[in-house]
């Protein structure tokens, strides 16, 4: 399975990976809206491969099949003073 990895030009660390190169008939128009021009990254093979940098392979081969195309958000930013908040405020 070959898939065509493209970069977000508005979102930083978004990317969108497609099963044909260039054929983004199937994604929605408000995704593609949202995610600016399509910068390709790179073309890669997901054959023989058990993992990705900064996705779950089974889950993009499977949106793959399923849909024709995968989004990869970056996870949230963490807050580390909320998350001490709430600890103290658990502690005491």
């Amino acid at each position: 399975m070959i898939c065509a990895i493209y970069r977000s030009s508005l979102r930083d660390q978004t990317y969108l990976y497609l099963g044909k190169k260039d054929d983004f008939g199937c994604v929605p128009e408000a995704l593609m809206k949202g995610f600016g021009k399509p910068q390709l990254s790179m073309v890669i093979s997901l054959e023989g491969r058990e993992r990705l940098a900064s996705a779950d392979i089974n889950k993009v081969k499977q949106q793959l099949v399923e849909q024709g195309y995968y989004l990869q958000i970056p996870p949230p930013v963490e807050n580390l003073l909320t998350e001490h908040l709430a600890t103290d405020s658990k502690a005491g």
